[in-house]
């Protein structure tokens, strides 16, 4: 029999047995066998939005975004956390694919120095320094006037649908919390895709 330990579970019980006790038995291993798998934290997203500036395609985004208490902890031991800002940009075709016309990632470097008791947000050849981590999430969370890509390369007045999310990456973490990010949800943070519409 390929299930014994289930088959026992479904027999009936013997004469003067309590039902109610194989039923609780069996509930039991169907809690165990479909519990649903812990969700890793998703991040919400307040606003997202494109606009044309002097030539410039930027972008406005607003995230709701915080450490947990693990990877607060790792930061103040000295593991930098890299945060990573995604935009997609595609102009929808009827006749064909969709025309992929921007991806673009921009990634924050955030690390703790416990001497200055101050943490840093390093992107490209720029960096800042903060008091705070609370000032650290609202900096990362908080996206003004981004410049993307120049206007002169879209279509006036083509519809073109956009992306964007703000995700932890765990791929440029030192390989032991790799390793450790795989078996956690703790070391999941991710917003979903924030989707909308642009119109140059």
């Amino acid at each position: 029999m390929p299930f014994p330990l289930l088959s026992r579970v479904l027999a009936l019980p013997p004469p003067g047995a309590a039902p109610c006790r194989a039923l609780g038995v069996l509930l039991l291993l169907c809690s165990v066998l479909f519990v649903a798998p812990a969700r890793a934290d998703t991040v919400p997203v307040r606003s997202a939005e494109l606009r044309a500036v002097d030539g410039e395609v930027v972008l406005n985004a607003d995230f709701e975004f915080s450490f947990n208490p693990t990877l607060e902890d790792a930061l103040r031991n000295g593991v930098p956390l890299y945060v990573v800002l995604e935009i997609e940009l595609t102009r929808p075709r009827w006749y064909w694919l969709d025309e992929k016309v921007l991806q673009s990632a921009l990634t924050y470097r955030v690390s703790y120095n416990a001497l200055t008791r101050q943490y840093r947000v390093a992107s490209g050849l720029l960096s800042q320094s903060y008091g705070t981590l609370e000032e650290v999430e609202r900096y990362v969370g908080r996206v003004t006037s981004r410049p993307v890509m120049r206007l002169d390369a879209l279509t006036p007045g083509a519809r073109y649908d956009a992306a964007v999310r703000l995700r932890l990456d765990v791929n440029q973490l030192p390989k032991p919390f790799q390793v450790s990010a795989l078996a956690s949800r703790e070391w999941t943070l991710s917003s979903d895709w924030q989707r909308f519409t642009f119109t140059p």
